[in-house]
């Protein structure tokens, strides 16, 4: 796989598959980048409005594309604090059965410690896997939308350079005759040499996320035990230029942070984290708490009717 095949040495045909959250905005900005864009979901109304509001191409099969773009969700259909991959490797399976050499499948879905390699088997080393965390926040998307730095790992260094040309237009590709004439994306990356650094990178970085409210919300239950003021501790704390101490509301949820952490913890099975761990209890210490004072209300209510 030394040499991407690709239409006239360039790319071309893009697919996204998952369109809700991450995937439409993805699918949008892939669009405008003017690739012939489609998009495929299991449900019939998420294509439905990316056909609607974005005029995104509705994909009948997973065959003839140059680029894979992977962004469904990673956690159990009725549980969306727990990791599962299910649904990814059958898609996987799928893109294996129709995909042609040399293509390229992109995952962009947050995803466990080993994964990209094994997405790599499943595609019998027929095309190439890279893996780009996505670092989309929905309700900061001019800063923190999909062109915005981000790392990027490939399973071979041959996967990265065929990556690089549809991401930054870098990718060193000797097919390509006219460069001029290549799109890209235009988005920022960060290379890294091992592709489980990359897998490792978002999950790492939504557990330090999770540590920075877990321990606001350990400094709330102190002060409550210590007859503190917690709001007014926390402005003086945070006086401090290097010091931000978050603000704990109804306990660390959210469809990343808790599956995230779970994910990280575990990614080894030689080692757990000790604090990540801690962390989760605090968070169902927290929880606890908030409820007891919930239902505290409703009864003093009660009494008060």
């Amino acid at each position: 796989m030394e040499n991407f095949l690709l239409r006239d040495g360039r790319i071309k045909k893009v697919i996204i598959i998952g369109l809700g959250q991450l995937g439409l905005p993805i699918a949008k900005y892939v669009k405008e980048k003017g690739f012939d864009t489609y998009g495929y979901d299991i449900e019939q109304k998420a294509i439905e409005r990316a056909e609607k509001v974005a005029s995104i191409k509705r994909a009948d099969s997973f065959s003839d594309f140059d680029i894979y773009i992977i962004c469904v969700s990673t956690h159990m259909p009725d549980d969306i604090f727990t990791p599962q991959i299910d649904g990814l490797l059958y898609i996987v399976e799928e893109i294996s059965r129709k995909a042609r050499n040399g293509a390229i499948v992109s995952i962009e879905s947050t995803i466990p410690r080993g994964t990209s390699k094994k997405v790599f088997e499943i595609l019998n080393h027929r095309l190439h896997v890279v893996h780009v965390p996505h670092r989309w926040y929905a309700l900061e998307e001019i800063e923190h939308g999909v062109n915005q730095l981000r790392v990027i790992g490939g399973v071979h260094d041959c996967c990265l350079r065929a990556a690089l040309q549809f991401y930054t237009g870098d990718g060193n590709n000797s097919n390509n005759n006219n460069a001029n004439e290549n799109r890209n994306l235009g988005i920022p990356l960060h290379t890294v040499s091992d592709i489980e650094i990359a897998e490792i990178t978002k999950i790492a970085e939504n557990a330090h996320r999770y540590l920075q409210i877990a321990f606001a919300e350990d400094l709330y239950l102190y002060c409550k035990t210590n007859n503190l003021s917690f709001p007014e501790l926390r402005e003086a704390i945070n006086t401090k230029w290097n010091v931000n101490i978050l603000e704990p509301r109804d306990g660390i949820g959210g469809h990343c942070l808790p599956k995230d952490t779970r994910m990280f913890l575990q990614s080894s099975k030689s080692i757990k984290s000790k604090i990540l761990t801690a962390a989760l209890e605090v968070d169902q210490d927290y929880r606890r708490h908030r409820q007891s004072r919930v239902e505290l209300e409703v009864l003093c209510k009660d009494i008060s009717k």
